[in-house]
């Protein structure tokens, strides 16, 4: 088992990772490690995560309060939305924050990651849905991640960047990794022309060898969010809780037809 120094080296080096890669610019990012149900240790603001070293993390509690802290080192101004993810999710011991480029562009743009395209991402990822936008620093952003906790492991934050959590730190970093891949292979295929699509056959196929492996976390989910709204369901589920219901379908069909309508009488057709 790791003593807190070698966690906190471990979170210097995940820290040049998550720079190196481009994951962040400038004093961007932040992550966090728990300890136990009371302690936690974090990256501090205003830093380079790429060039930290262990007497940079700050050690904090349940609640945010700095609990230890070097001269001139403050906890992440993002760490309420870290301790939103420990007290909804127990199984989870870290947190990743980033903006990779790819991966943050579908955030800014409002499109979340739900193709399945790719079995790695369908078995150790599932989809990533956006996180409505909040003002950093402030609870409007663990208010919106808390809407995903319990049924994604990674989540795209509006017009900010990502989000990620695992049992380990090295785990919760992987799932950036593989969510910013993913986003990269996502927009790529898209310039090529629509993404070929595994169908319900083939989903069933991976998530089997997901569940032979079985992985840590709450993917795939156990209830789909976009079918108990009445809406298509999404990938996570494997498609176990079928397309929209009836009536949303029927009120979709209703309104595409009065829109074609529309426009082909604007057009004298």
């Amino acid at each position: 088992m790791q003593n807190e120094y070698e966690i906190k080296k471990e979170m210097c080096e995940i820290g040049k990772r998550v720079y190196n890669r481009g994951m962040v610019a400038a004093n961007d990012g932040n992550f966090s490690v728990k300890l136990n149900d009371n302690e936690f240790l974090c990256t501090p603001t205003g830093v380079s995560k790429g060039f930290m070293t262990p007497e940079y993390i700050c050690k904090v509690d349940a609640k945010g309060n700095v609990l230890q802290a070097n001269k001139g080192f403050r906890p992440s101004s993002e760490i309420k939305m870290h301790m939103r993810v420990y007290q909804e999710r127990p199984d989870v011991n870290s947190v990743v924050h980033a903006h990779p480029l790819y991966a943050t562009t579908f955030a800014i743009c409002g499109i979340p990651l739900t193709q399945p395209i790719m079995p790695e991402a369908v078995i150790a990822l599932g989809c990533v849905p956006i996180a409505k936008y909040g003002t950093p620093s402030t609870m409007e952003i663990p208010d919106a991640v808390s809407e995903h906790l319990q049924y994604f492991d990674a989540v795209l934050l509006e017009n900010h960047g990502a989000l990620a959590y695992s049992d380990s730190l090295l785990s919760a970093y992987h799932k950036m990794e593989s969510l910013e891949f993913y986003a990269q292979l996502l927009y790529q295929s898209k310039m090529l022309g629509e993404p070929q699509e595994f169908n319900k056959e083939q989903m069933d196929k991976l998530y089997e060898i997901r569940r032979q492996m079985g992985l840590p976390g709450k993917h795939p989910a156990n209830v789909c969010p976009n079918a108990k709204a009445g809406k298509p369901s999404c990938h996570s589920c494997g498609g176990s809780c079928g397309a929209a219901a009836p009536e949303a379908a029927t009120a979709d069909a209703d309104l595409v037809a009065s829109i074609t309508k529309k426009v082909m009488d604007q057009l004298g057709l």
